[in-house]
């Protein structure tokens, strides 16, 4: 692709990154090692990962507690998770979307799990994220809601309740239930069947 004589560097070489974007590079460098070194990963460390010079780093951001801290924030950050949810298709059988919106949410728990492990808890989501999750899940599952026993807010707590409990490592020692298990557990609970997706595929 041609670039354009308005935006090509003179001298041939990459543009600078501005400011935010080099903190941007740097921070998404540092939160897979957060999973592996909590708050013990070194300045070497970051760099060698973000491919940029020690002094870049404290140029960025002061200090490494800094960065840590602002690696955290983006990590927490709930809506990568939402977008994802969004992207499930309203058409799709009832169980698959369930199923899906479970493996999201397990996948996110277990991250989130990991890296709080090594840097320490932080507070949960505010009340608005939630509120804002429910909807999502409201979004997903509208074709079928008229046929399901719970409010969209308490689907979304239910479904929120199984994939946090599943996802946490000292209360699943020796019990691996997979995303399709806990799917027909939340649809059909211990002795209902599969009536719901048969009518609502009438």
């Amino acid at each position: 692709m041609q670039i354009p004589e308005t935006t090509r560097p003179a001298s041939g070489r990459a543009r600078p990154l501005s400011v935010d974007d080099r903190q941007a590079m740097i921070i998404d460098a540092v939160i897979p090692l957060l999973a592996e070194f909590g708050r013990d990963l070194t300045s070497r460390q970051i760099a060698d990962a973000a491919g940029v010079a020690e002094g870049t780093i404290f140029r960025a951001f002061g200090d490494k507690e800094t960065l840590i801290e602002a690696a955290i924030a983006k990590f927490l950050d709930p809506e990568p998770m939402r977008r994802e949810l969004r992207e499930i298709d309203p058409a799709s059988p009832l169980d698959d979307k369930v199923e899906r919106i479970i493996a999201i949410m397990r996948a996110r728990f277990g991250e989130i799990f990991r890296v709080m492990a090594m840097v320490g808890a932080r507070r949960p989501p505010a009340p608005k994220a939630r509120h804002e999750f429910a909807e999502i899940i409201a979004e997903a599952l509208a074709p079928e809601l008229e046929l399901l026993n719970w409010r969209p807010m308490q689907i979304a707590h239910m479904i929120r309740l199984v994939t946090f409990a599943s996802s946490f490592p000292l209360l699943n020692e020796g019990v691996d239930l997979s995303s399709h298990e806990l799917t027909r557990l939340v649809l059909y609970g211990i002795a209902g069947t599969s009536s719901i997706t048969e009518r609502s595929q009438d």
